[in-house]
């Protein structure tokens, strides 16, 4: 048995000795090839054991374990500290600066975004509120509740994204949105009266994409109920909305015009003064927007006795109104992505 304890105690200075020298993950593999491995001599101790009696195992076996633990517990600790050491030096030599040979370009709002946020401006400064509503709609908030009938042409397939169809309960129905008008409705029911607010946002129709028409767009819906609202309000409104967003003073003029949640019916125009490519000068009257005082049945479909409350409602397109404030010609350019166009506002 002395002779196994003085093996053994040489074993353990000589591991000692090899794990001083370990200075990286190899040695360190190699350290442990020797003395912690199946094949160490270290394992070779714990075979002959059993050739040791009952007692001389109690005295010796405690001895080659706390041994094999303190071998253990400094290789597991110098594996940690060496493996974080070799991460480091990857890290260092593999590092490359991603932005180092590219030109820093600065980046600008689209310009839609720019005539929105405009808009949202020139209508806060006048008390609306800005509203947001779904994109997907119930058939009753986008269509019935706005005193729009089965039998309207907007229900018809060639105009609408329907989702979900169940002719028995327009509340089930979707459809992608066909104006922001529905959020009107929303608005209406959950506050109640008095409102002001405008609603910006993604509509979406089946049209036949051209230039002046795309199957998605952006509309701005405008809502005013409260009591002794009349058209003189709604044409100072869209008068000073206008003329704030060009700058200058802006003529706009009301015609007759049918929209089923409005009566009576509006249709704005604005006189549009524009150079051609060719230099020329050129004005007309430019269709604009549809408005009207809000139609009693709607002030009904959502809660408002219209003999104490009237008030006026209005849409106008924000991608149309981009391409005016620009003079860009094709709609579809605002959504091409086109680097050297974009970069222009």
């Amino acid at each position: 048995m002395k002779a196994l304890v003085n093996r053994v105690s040489e074993f353990q200075k000589k591991a000692r000795d090899a794990f001083e020298k370990v200075d990286s993950l190899d040695d360190l593999q190699v350290f442990y090839t020797q003395f912690l491995s199946k094949k160490s001599e270290l394992n070779a101790f714990l075979k002959e054991l059993k050739n040791l009696s009952d007692a001389e195992k109690k005295e010796l076996g405690p001895h080659i374990q706390t041994v094999r633990l303190s071998l253990t517990e400094g290789f597991e600790q110098k594996q940690k500290e060496l493996r974080k050491q070799a991460l480091d030096e990857k890290l260092a030599s593999d590092w490359i600066d991603v932005t180092k040979h590219y030109p820093f370009e600065k980046g600008a709002q689209h310009p839609v975004s720019q005539i929105q946020k405009r808009i949202e401006e020139i209508f806060t400064s006048m008390g609306f509120e800005i509203v947001d509503g779904p994109e997907v709609e119930t058939e009753w908030h986008n269509f019935d509740a706005l005193n729009i009938p089965s039998s309207h042409p907007a229900r018809d397939m060639q105009d609408t994204f329907w989702i979900r169809s169940d002719q028995k309960n327009p509340h089930k129905n979707s459809v992608l949105r066909t104006h922001t008008s529905s959020v009107q409705i929303r608005k209406m029911m959950e506050d109640g009266v008095p409102v002001r607010m405008i609603v910006p946002g993604r509509v979406y129709r089946n049209e036949d994409v051209d230039t002046t028409h795309d199957a998605t767009f952006y509309q701005v819906e405008g809502l005013l109920v409260d009591k002794g609202i009349s058209l003189a309000h709604l044409k100072g409104t869209i008068h000073k909305m206008l003329s704030e967003l060009f700058e200058k003073e802006v003529k706009i003029r009301f015609r007759p015009g049918y929209f089923p949640f409005v009566e009576p019916g509006l249709e704005v125009d604005i006189w549009f003064e524009c150079t051609d490519r060719q230099g020329k000068k050129k004005s007309q009257w430019l269709e604009f927007m549809g408005a009207g005082m809000v139609h009693p049945n709607v002030l009904r479909n959502c809660g408002v006795d219209p003999s104490e409350y009237s008030g006026f409602a209005f849409g106008f397109g924000l991608t149309r109104l981009a391409m005016i404030h620009y003079g860009i010609e094709d709609i579809r350019l605002l959504f091409s992505q086109k680097k050297d166009f974009l970069s222009q506002f």
